[in-house]
């Protein structure tokens, strides 16, 4: 076994790599025919999620291959490679197995213990599958994560320790409140009706919305939708569908939009969320005052504003870098005026006046002098150095609450980042859940599931190195029948009068005493061949009984090519 996985997660990468990064079902396809076109795979799958993209493959060569599959991963997501690298894992062999297994449970979730990836995991092995490029490798180890998967949720309490995304994200868009009472009769709309979105519209009529609206692109899934959660024993929901193009007008009726669409391009503007509120409220949708300007900085405008400040704000609003909590507050001007401004900050007055020009050493010195002193008598009264160019904290005028609740699933995403701007509206994507989640505390049953998870590990890698070995013993059996029937053969030269009871005896004898030599050495080296390190046993068995490699490999293509056909027929 030579199973490789290059792919990267939100453990690995922030949300806009991620987003950027996405595949579309056409990309997976065409990844997983050119992952097959290079020299080192023989196998290939790929495991694409929201919030991970991991390409599977059977490799030759490990540096070959963990090459081979970044730049065909940098190709594909439109992410150059030089960028892309840093934010790559590379799993090979048994840790490759650990990993999947783990994901599998649910252990890798941006939500540890939801249990949705594994529909993900099986949706990622059917068209593996289909394209024809999973072989025994790959099968065996994506059916087996599925089983370890389930094994981990029917025997544990993982599902205690998490939930799904859709739950978490509903559960930050109540804001401490219950769900269930938060989301009581509300009218919802779910943009989208794939998996996720199908989800969300599932998990929404769970938890008591009145009405549900469906949108998407293709009208008959959202129908096909509609009707399922109309029908439902469980909920008594209305459910709808409608156009993408009455999106807008639903919008401006929906106390809840969530959307999961496979789209590039964004599906909610900030502009249309706007429109939407102004709807509601009868009165345009606000832009949230915020103190934090790019990259979470403070905007210039929140700082400087007493009177008699020596610092001309103004002067540097445009400047790369400014922030007034940094001690590049006003990089790039003079250092008379820097001196002048942190003085008065100091000092607590507006009466220093402007210095212009140099100042000659004594200046200096005296200054000096003063501004210790002046730091000295501070620290003994006060026990520490106060902090220095660093306004008070502006208040924030309360929002009101928000009249319309966004949850975005989508990746790349699928409402604008913007809209968390507006008033009247609380936003939660995927960046969001990342960082709530990391928070979030997680059951005594994961240790419990990582136990399975390190024994299925164990299991399966013995398994694989047993089958590797297989071939060989086919390969050797059939020489010694061979042997065998030639020896038959020429006995029958030898004693043509032999009647067909004698040369039957004889012929059973030579098979049984053929059989017997070769059981125990067989047995035995299958049981080698499992532990670890075995894998060098079938190499000596073909050297020491001069077994032809072709005829090995030919059992193993046949084998393969049996197993992949019993793989189609369960897809």
């Amino acid at each position: 076994m030579s199973l490789l996985v290059v792919g990267l997660s939100h453990r690995s990468a922030p949300v806009s790599v991620l987003e950027r990064a996405a595949l579309s079902a056409d990309a997976q396809v065409k990844l997983l025919q050119d992952t097959l076109a290079t020299e080192p795979a023989t196998e290939g799958a790929v495991l694409a999620t929201c919030n991970r993209i991991e390409l599977y493959a059977d490799v030759d060569k490990f540096h070959a291959g963990v090459a081979e599959l970044s730049t065909l991963l940098a190709q594909h997501s439109g992410v150059g490679l030089e960028e892309l690298t840093p934010h790559l894992y590379v799993h090979y062999e048994d840790r490759a197995v650990h990993h999947l297994f783990s994901v599998a449970c649910g252990l890798d979730s941006m939500v540890v213990g939801e249990g949705q990836i594994l529909g993900q995991i099986k949706d990622a092995l059917a068209t593996a599958q289909e394209q024809h490029t999973a072989g025994r490798l790959l099968n065996d180890l994506f059916q087996q994560a599925l089983r370890v998967g389930k094994r981990a949720h029917s025997e544990t309490g993982i599902d205690r320790a998490g939930q799904s995304l859709v739950t978490f994200g509903l559960e930050q868009l109540s804001a401490g409140r219950a769900v269930e009472a938060w989301a009581k009769g509300k009218k919802a709309l779910v943009i989208g009706a794939g998996s996720m979105s199908s989800l969300a519209a599932a998990t929404l009529a769970r938890v008591g919305v009145g009405e549900i609206v469906i949108a998407n692109r293709t009208p008959d899934r959202a129908e096909r939708l509609a009707e399922i959660l109309t029908g439902g024993d469980d909920t008594d929901v209305l459910a709808r569908a409608v156009p993408m193009d009455s999106v807008p007008v639903e919008l401006t009726r929906a106390d809840i939009a969530v959307s999961c669409t496979g789209a590039t391009g964004l599906v909610l503007t900030a502009e249309t969320v706007a429109a939407a509120v102004e709807g509601r409220t009868g009165t345009p949708a606000a832009l949230r005052e915020t103190t934090a300007g790019p990259a979470g900085r403070l905007a210039p405008a929140d700082a400087g504003t007493e009177d008699a400040c020596p610092l001309d704000l103004s002067a540097v609003q445009g400047a790369t870098g400014f922030s007034v909590m940094g001690e590049a507050a006003v990089a790039g001007m003079d250092a008379a005026t820097l001196e002048q401004h942190a003085a008065w900050v100091d000092k607590g007055t507006g009466t220093v006046e402007r210095r212009d020009g140099r100042r000659t050493p004594g200046e200096d010195a005296e200054v000096d002098a003063e501004l210790i002193a002046a730091l000295a008598a501070a620290a003994a009264t006060t026990g520490r150095i106060p902090e220095r160019r660093r306004p008070e904290p502006v208040a924030e005028a309360p929002r009101p609450a928000p009249v319309l609740a966004l949850l975005d699933l989508a990746m790349p995403r699928d409402i604008d980042a913007a809209v968390h701007r507006l008033l009247g509206v609380r936003f939660v994507d995927l960046e969001s859940l990342a960082e709530a989640s990391a928070d979030a505390p997680m059951a005594a049953d994961v240790d419990q599931v990582r136990r399975i998870v390190s024994d299925e590990v164990a299991a399966f890698g013995a398994a694989q190195r047993a089958a590797h070995i297989t071939p060989t013993v086919v390969a050797l059996r059939a020489m010694a029948a061979d042997v065998v029937a030639n020896e038959i053969t020429r006995l029958d030269g030898r004693l043509p009068d032999l009647d067909d009871k004698q040369r039957g005896e004889i012929t059973q004898t030579v098979r049984r005493v053929v059989d017997k030599l070769l059981h125990a050495p067989t047995v035995r080296v299958k049981q080698l061949a499992a532990e670890p390190g075995g894998a060098g046993y079938a190499d000596a068995l073909r050297t020491l009984f001069d077994l032809d490699p072709e005829t090995v490999a030919a059992v193993s293509r046949a084998e393969n090519n049996t197993e992949n056909a019993k793989n189609r027929g369960r897809a």
